[in-house]
C-alpha cells in the first residue's frame, strides 16, 4: 500500500451527495487526515491522472455516471495497492460481495457513525488488517429468483461482510445456529458469491437420512454393493463436484462415517460403496449444525480432527429473538411471496400488528414467522392485518409459551467469549457494562421463572436482597 511518512496520509472521498462528503471529510480531518472530496468517480479519476493517488479512497457506490464498483475496478487495475472503501445504502449480498471481489478494504454501510469510519481509515492505513469474521444471522426466501438473506440489522450488516470475504477464500465454513435460522440461505450465498457459483449447490440434512443409508448418499454405491442396490448410485460428493457441498446437522453423523468423511475432505478422494474405482473430486464443504460440537467431542460423539477440519472459519446465526429488528422487513417479503403463490392482493401490516410481530419469542425461528405470514395472508379478513390477526395466526401455529433454551452445563462462557470477540472485532466499547447488564437481566427472569414470580425466594437463590433485586428489574419490569 502506499507509505505514509511525516506528512498526514492523504484521504479522498467519492460521493455525489454533498451532506456526506461534507460529515465524512470533516470527521476525517479532525483525525489528522489530509482530505479531499469528489462529487464523481470521473472526478476522482481525472485528478488522479495530474498527481498522485491518495494512501486511501472512500467511494459510494450509486452515483450518476460511473458508479462506485466500476470506479473500484479502474482503480485496482492502476493502483493495485491502493486500500478502497466502498460505501452504500443499498446493502445486500450481491452488493458486499461484488466490493469484495473486486479488491474492496472494506463495506461501508450507510447511515453509518463517523466514528466506525474513521476507525477504518485508522485500520487500511497503517497496515491492512483483515477484520475477524463476526457470528450473526437472518434469512428468508423470494419467488423472485433464488432463496436470499434479509435484513438490515448490524447482525445481518456483519453477515454480509462475512459472506463477501469468505466467499473467494476456499476455505470449510462450520455454520451453528438454532433450526430455522436460516443456515443453508448462508451456505447458499456463499456458493453464490464464489468462484464455484457456476458449479453445483448440493444441500444434504444427515440427520434425515437413515444411519446405514447415509454412506451411499454421500459417496454413492456400486450395482450390486448391497440388497437392492440394482444400478450405480452417484453419491452428494460427486453431484457437488466442482461445486458446494453443504451438510447440515453435521454432529448427527455416525463416527464410522465421520472418518470416510475426514479423509475425502484431506485428500478429495474416495471409493464408492462396493466400488473399487478411486473416485476424486474438487468440493468445498460448508456443514451446519445446532449442536455444540466441543461438547460432543469431549463426550466420545465426533472426532476432534474432524471439528478442525470443518472449523476453518465459524459463523454464528443467532435466533430471530435475538434480532428482532429485521422482523418487519421479513414480514412484508413473505406476506409479499404469499400473496403472489396464492394470486391474490398483498396485505399490509399495522403498526399494531408489527409490534404484535416484535413482541412474540419466535422459538421456531424465521422458519415460523414465514409459516405465520403465509396463515396471515389466507386467513386475515382485511387488506390491513391487525395485531389481533397475528395473535389468531400465532394460536393457530399451536405455539404455547416460550420453551426453555437448552444449556450445556459450564458452556455459557464460551458463548459469552464468542460474543466478546464479534463486538471487540466491531469496535465496540463499554463491553464489561453491557455483559453485566445481561448477565443481571437473565439471572433475574430465570430466577423468577424458577421461583413462579415470588421475589424474596428468587432473591435468596441468587444471593441478593429483595430491594436489590426490586432495583435491578426497575420500573415497569413484569412480577
Amino acid at each position: 500500500m502506499h507509505e505514509s511518512t511525516s506528512q498526514a496520509a492523504t484521504v479522498w472521498v467519492v460521493d455525489d451527495d454533498r451532506s456526506v462528503r461534507f460529515v465524512l471529510t470533516t470527521a476525517l480531518r479532525d483525525a489528522g487526515y489530509t482530505v479531499e472530496g469528489f462529487d464523481s468517480a470521473a472526478a476522482a479519476l481525472s485528478a488522479m491522472a495530474e498527481r498522485p493517488a491518495p494512501d486511501l479512497l472512500f467511494t459510494d457506490v450509486r452515483m450518476p455516471g460511473d458508479d462506485g464498483l466500476v470506479l473500484l475496478d479502474k482503480l485496482k487495475a492502476a493502483h493495485p495497492q491502493l486500500p478502497v472503501i466502498v460505501m452504500s445504502a443499498y446493502t445486500d449480498v450481491a452488493s458486499t460481495a461484488g466490493a469484495f471481489r473486486g479488491g474492496a478494504h472494506e463495506f461501508l454501510s450507510k447511515p453509518f457513525d463517523l466514528d466506525d469510519a474513521v476507525e477504518l481509515a485508522r485500520r487500511a492505513l497503517p497496515e491492512p488488517q483483515v477484520v475477524p469474521v463476526p457470528a450473526i444471522a437472518a434469512a428468508s426466501t423470494s419467488d423472485d429468483g433464488p432463496p436470499q438473506l434479509i435484513g438490515d440489522t448490524p447482525a445481518m450488516r456483519a453477515l454480509f461482510r462475512a459472506i463477501g470475504r469468505l466467499a473467494q477464500a476456499p476455505l470449510s465454513v462450520l455454520i451453528n445456529g438454532e433450526t430455522g435460522t436460516g443456515k443453508e440461505l448462508v451456505a447458499s450465498a456463499l456458493h453464490r458469491e464464489s468462484p464455484r457459483a457456476k458449479g453445483p449447490f448440493v444441500a444434504l440434512n444427515t440427520a434425515a437420512i437413515p444411519a446405514e443409508l447415509l454412506e451411499s448418499e454421500l459417496f454413492g454405491h456400486e450395482a450390486g454393493a448391497f440388497t437392492g442396490a440394482t444400478k450405480r448410485h452417484i453419491g452428494r460428493f460427486e453431484q457437488a463436484n466442482g461445486g458446494t457441498l453443504f451438510l447440515d446437522e453435521i454432529g448427527d453423523m455416525p463416527l464410522p462415517l465421520q472418518t470416510r468423511l475426514l479423509r475425502v475432505l484431506a485428500e478429495g478422494e474416495f471409493f464408492r460403496v462396493g466400488g473399487r474405482e478411486l473416485i476424486r473430486v474438487d468440493v468445498r464443504v460448508v456443514a451446519a449444525t445446532h449442536q455444540d460440537l466441543e461438547t460432543l467431542v469431549e463426550q466420545g460423539g465426533f472426532r476432534a480432527d474432524l471439528l478442525h477440519r470443518l472449523d476453518m472459519v465459524r459463523l454464528w446465526l443467532p435466533p430471530l429473538r435475538e434480532r428482532l429488528g429485521d422482523v418487519p422487513q421479513l414480514a412484508e417479503t413473505f406476506l409479499g411471496n404469499a400473496a403472489r403463490r396464492l394470486d391474490m392482493p398483498p396485505k399490509r401490516l399495522s403498526a399494531p400488528a408489527v409490534q404484535a410481530l416484535r413482541e412474540h419469542a419466535w422459538p421456531g425461528n424465521v422458519r415460523e414467522l414465514e409459516n405465520v405470514c403465509w396463515r396471515l395472508a389466507a386467513l386475515a379478513v382485511a387488506d390491513t392485518i391487525s395485531a389481533a390477526d397475528v395473535r389468531a395466526a400465532l394460536a393457530r401455529g399451536g405455539r404455547g409459551p416460550r420453551p426453555t433454551t437448552a444449556v450445556v452445563p459450564d458452556q455459557w462462557d464460551r458463548a459469552l467469549a464468542a460474543w466478546a470477540q464479534q463486538r471487540l472485532a466491531e469496535g465496540a466499547h463499554g463491553l464489561h457494562a453491557q455483559a453485566r447488564e445481561r448477565l443481571d437481566a437473565v439471572l433475574l427472569e430465570a430466577a423468577l421463572a424458577f421461583t413462579d414470580g415470588h421475589r424474596a425466594d428468587a432473591a435468596a437463590r441468587l444471593g441478593l436482597g429483595r430491594n436489590t433485586l426490586t432495583r435491578k428489574l426497575g420500573p415497569g419490569r413484569r412480577r
